[in-house]
């Protein structure tokens, strides 16, 4: 009794603990949404049921996720027909190691051109606006949040946090300080459809189901998003996305794509400058840290830190304390670099490191983008579709990674409840 007692206790724990740091570092308590927070963790719950229990609901979620494979394997063409074997195209040489053919610039960032020119075609056919109406009656009635942070937080799970906001891109400048830091928490806390397979087919001989694991991972973190975004940044403005009036200033079809596509290009090279200068800082803060005495046999590097520091949070969402050193170094990596990384180092450890709930409770908390990586990225392409809000979205981005992390140990811990 106790055995299982005591794991579903801790988890108990974590999430109230996890809820409480979001309220210790909330800008305004008193504004703080009830039906938010009830509403989001209602829903967390009841996506895990249906999403563990049923298998119907995840065929439905991966029949999405194969339409946004199937812009990715677009893409792919017309960035090969350009840029050939860098974009992945057959190579004019051996390759001994196909896992560095991937090349970040040439075959990540084309997506975002032509998602920007699909988002600009549907903004002029007028789909994406009934789309926003939409999400705005749903999750008004559900949760009080407006339709274009609903439209983003869902795409976030789909297409990434760098194309998602193309999606609202007309709506991003009307929004209350609230709903865009709700719209970068969304984008910290989730994965993009175009990795999931990438990250199953690393964890897919140590998880079963990995693909589906991950999937549910996401869709889980995207209400986790909301409620602590709405805990720590709450709606103190009436939200004014909903009524935004959208100005077509395309004049036809092609000129909707030409004008969608020409604007993703300033978007793409921000991206890429601000992640070369992101990673650079954390190499440059690692060679630093190189400078002090080892610990324990190793150099103290970044990660290391943060693994210390993870390992009681780890603890809180369900990982036992002999375990809790590993699984917080997986946190630090994830957090300082990125999941792809911590995904792999997960598949690399020995058998006796975690157990296979523990490793389920990772998959989960590890499934976010939130990291100083991706803090480059959200920067720069928020920044450049809007402007104006720079200043903003600058001050809100250390703290859309604290977000992020947050919400998706949450979902950790509701799997570890869950599973």
């Amino acid at each position: 009794m106790s055995e299982t007692l005591l794991p579903t206790l801790q988890a108990l724990l974590g999430l109230s603990a996890l809820l409480a740091i979001a309220w210790l570092l909330s800008e305004s308590r008193r504004h703080i949404s009830p039906r938010l927070v009830m509403g989001g963790l209602t829903l967390q719950v009841l996506l895990g049921l249906l999403l563990l229990k049923w298998p119907g609901a995840r065929d439905a979620f991966l029949l999405l996720n194969a339409m946004v494979l199937a812009i990715q394997k677009a893409t792919d063409t017309g960035a090969q027909f350009v840029f050939g074997y860098l974009a992945g195209g057959e190579a004019p040489f051996d390759v001994s190691t196909p896992v560095h053919r991937f090349v970040f610039a040439f075959r990540a960032l084309p997506l975002i051109l032509v998602v920007s020119a699909l988002s600009a075609l549907l903004f002029h056919w007028r789909i994406l606006p009934l789309l926003v109406r939409g999400f705005a009656w749903v999750l008004r009635h559900t949760l009080g949040t407006g339709g274009a942070l609903g439209l983003a937080t869902a795409a976030n799970v789909f297409i990434g946090m760098a194309e998602a906001p193309l999606l609202v891109r007309p709506y991003l400048n009307t929004m209350s300080r609230s709903a865009l830091f709700a719209l970068m928490v969304g984008g910290m806390a989730t994965i993009a459809g175009t990795v999931m397979l990438l990250y199953a087919s690393i964890l897919g001989e140590l998880i079963p189901n990995a693909m589906g694991q991950i999937l549910t991972a996401s869709l889980m973190s995207a209400p986790a998003a909301l409620v602590i975004a709405g805990i720590m940044v709450p709606e103190s403005t009436p939200e004014q996305t909903f009524e935004a009036h959208i100005e077509i200033d395309s004049e036809s079809a092609m000129d909707a794509v030409t004008r969608g596509t020409l604007a993703a290009i300033p978007l793409m090279l921000n991206i890429m400058a601000l992640l070369i200068v992101m990673l650079a800082l954390v190499s440059l803060a690692n060679s630093m840290l190189g400078l002090l005495p080892e610990l324990a046999g190793a150099p103290v590097t970044l990660e290391r830190m943060l693994g210390w520091l993870f390992a009681p949070v780890v603890w809180l969402i369900g990982i036992p304390w002999q375990e809790a050193q590993s699984a917080g170094a997986l946190m630090g990596t994830k957090t300082v670099l990125n999941e792809l990384i911590a995904y792999v180092q997960l598949s690399q450890l020995p058998p006796e490191a975690l157990s296979e709930r523990s490793r389920l409770i990772m998959l989960y908390a590890l499934c976010g983008f939130a990291n100083f990586g991706s803090l480059g990225i959200m920067i720069g392409g928020l920044a450049s579709i809007a402007p104006e809000r720079r200043s903003e979205i600058v001050a809100l981005g250390l703290k859309s990674i604290l977000a992020g992390t947050l919400a998706t140990l949450m979902t950790g811990a509701m799997a570890g409840l869950l599973l």
